[in-house]
């Protein structure tokens, strides 16, 4: 955790490299439309963007006691699926956005998560610089173990504005996935936790298609 007086020196050391890039690349920080500038991009990296640094997941975590007889979670290829968790993070090759969608599958134990602290998680996890397939093995990582499920399936498909933007100027979209536990070894029940992610990007798909 980063005290209030750190993050103070931060923000003016921060501000005036703002200030400083701005003159590098050929405009002038003090013309009244880029004044505040400096000021408002050190907040945003400091105070969302960046935050993932110093924010602890566990604060999020909270758990619901599960009763195997009445959902049936006994059977092992029973799976609970989290699906279209927002992902919004700033790629560390080219300080740019990348955005899209995570889904998780599991193997419940006696104990779940509530549903949005999942999206918290990755929120966590995505407030720094990252490369994609570095963000869904953390992810996975820190649910394998906070879940304590004998199973685990993570998957993130982005678009990287750095190919947007820059370069091919293309909307690539890429995908990334990391299993655990018996998800790693065991293809059929694998399969069926990508069944249900490609369902429900499919009904997703027609329902956009619908006129």
């Amino acid at each position: 955790m980063v005290s209030d007086k750190e993050l103070s020196s931060r923000l003016e050391r921060l501000k005036n490299i703002v200030r400083e890039f701005i003159r590098l690349i050929g405009d002038d920080p003090d013309r009244p439309e880029l004044k505040d500038t400096p000021e408002r991009v050190a907040k945003m990296w400091l105070e969302e963007l960046a935050s993932g640094y110093w924010e602890d997941p566990d604060k999020h975590l909270k758990y619901f006691y599960v009763n195997p007889n009445l959902a049936n979670y006994v059977s092992t290829n029973r799976l609970i699926a989290v699906l279209n968790i927002p992902v919004r993070s700033v790629c560390e090759h080219h300080l740019l956005p990348f955005y899209g969608s995570a889904y998780v599958v599991y193997v419940p134990g006696s104990e779940v998560f509530g549903l949005s602290k999942f999206a918290r998680v990755f929120e966590v996890f995505a407030r720094r610089l990252q490369l994609q397939e570095r963000l869904t093995e953390e992810v996975a990582d820190y649910l394998f173990e906070k879940l304590r499920t004998s199973g685990l399936l993570v998957m993130i498909e982005a678009i990287h504005t750095c190919a947007l933007i820059r370069g091919v100027e293309e909307p690539l979209s890429m995908v990334t996935l990391t299993t655990r536990g018996e998800l790693s070894v065991d293809s059929k029940l694998r399969e069926e936790a990508l069944r249900i992610i490609r369902a429900k990007k499919t009904s997703r798909s027609l329902r956009l298609l619908k006129p």
